[in-house]
């Protein structure tokens, strides 16, 4: 997902972020913000917000490799009003599973009133908003970018097809999405013929997109934000939509949420409303990931090609609806797919 020089920032951020959550047991006062969103992008946001209001943020990011995993599981064991105070996660999964654990407070601000349904909790326990598309992409060397030409590459030998592994990140978002749509049997189907037709299953996103850019696989299915990065590099890639069955496609948001029993939950509330607000969303649609708003925005301040993803996202499957099945899938995940 990340250039070598933005793995380096990185990697660097989260090097800082611990740094800075030494320092916050020294300054009870600071919000401390658990943010699995990519440094390179989150930390001059919440900089500004610093900035803006005066309320002084302590970061802890997460790393490339432990996908949001290890924040989520980090909350997940702390006792309340002793760690993370706001969690920022580039995934809804995480932040589902939280919420029935009963560790997320309510909260149903101005921000919250902007987001469609379809992306939030009602009670707003959490909240979505700066979505990403699951695509596949495609080397435009080795097959053409239509629907028809992947139909047909689905339809024979597979090993020109890569895949991440959905044990984490926005591919076992992918698999919860078709569990909730297809029934447990449909997602084995689908599962099943693609292992027996010869997948590359993958570590991650971004090695899919690297083998499509470099031609070792023709195809595969990642997020635009990788599609994004390959693009930029002048590789030979297109993107099309993955769609269901009913033609409609799966919008990752980011979400954002209150950590139960926070001592600073003034603050904490600030900082949802401003990361749910049109500049945010429009500040994430400008960086080079290409986030989507989700909330109205002033559609002159988008690019072309946000624009052309925020078509295709006004047909998106309803993300509330899984909260139900994240639980069930992730142990199907586990019992059937080795890591």
């Amino acid at each position: 997902m990340k250039h070598r020089h933005t793995a380096v920032l990185g990697a660097l951020a989260c090097v800082a972020g611990l740094m800075w959550w030494h320092h916050a047991h020294a300054d009870d006062s600071a919000l401390v913000v658990y943010c699995a969103h990519d440094a390179t992008y989150a930390a001059k946001i919440l900089e500004t917000f610093e900035r803006d209001t005066g309320i002084h943020v302590v970061i802890r990011f997460d790393t490339e490799g432990t996908k949001s995993l290890a924040l989520t599981e980090l909350i997940a064991r702390e006792s309340p009003g002793t760690g993370c105070d706001v969690f920022w996660n580039n995934e809804p999964l995480g932040t589902m599973r939280l919420h029935r654990m009963g560790r997320l407070a309510p909260y149903r601000g101005d921000g919250h009133r902007r987001i469609p349904d379809d992306y939030k909790d009602a009670n707003g326990h959490w909240t979505g908003f700066a979505a990403r598309l699951r695509v596949w992409i495609i080397n435009t060397d080795q097959m053409s970018p239509t629907p028809p030409a992947i139909a047909t590459a689905l339809c024979g030998d597979l090993s020109r097809m890569g895949i991440a592994k959905p044990l984490y990140g926005t591919t076992r978002m992918h698999y919860t999405v078709l569990w909730n749509h297809l029934g447990p049997t449909g997602l084995r189907d689908w599962h099943q013929h693609l292992d027996q037709d010869g997948v590359r299953r993958l570590p991650g996103n971004a090695h899919v997109k690297n083998q499509v850019a470099r031609g070792t696989c023709a195809f595969g299915l990642t997020d635009t934000d990788d599609y994004f990065a390959a693009h930029d590099m002048g590789r030979p890639v297109a993107a099309v939509p993955f769609r269901l069955q009913d033609d409609r496609v799966i919008c990752i948001p980011n979400t954002v949420a209150i950590i139960k029993g926070t001592p600073r939950e003034a603050a904490a509330r600030r900082l949802v409303d401003y990361l749910l607000s049109e500049n945010t969303e429009i500040a994430l649609a400008g960086s080079r990931s290409r986030q989507i708003p989700l909330g109205p925005v002033d559609e002159t301040k988008l690019s072309d090609e946000v624009q052309q993803l925020r078509t295709w996202a006004n047909n998106a499957y309803p993300i509330r609806s899984l909260a139900g099945d994240e639980a069930r899938c992730l142990a199907w995940i586990k019992k059937t797919i080795t890591p």
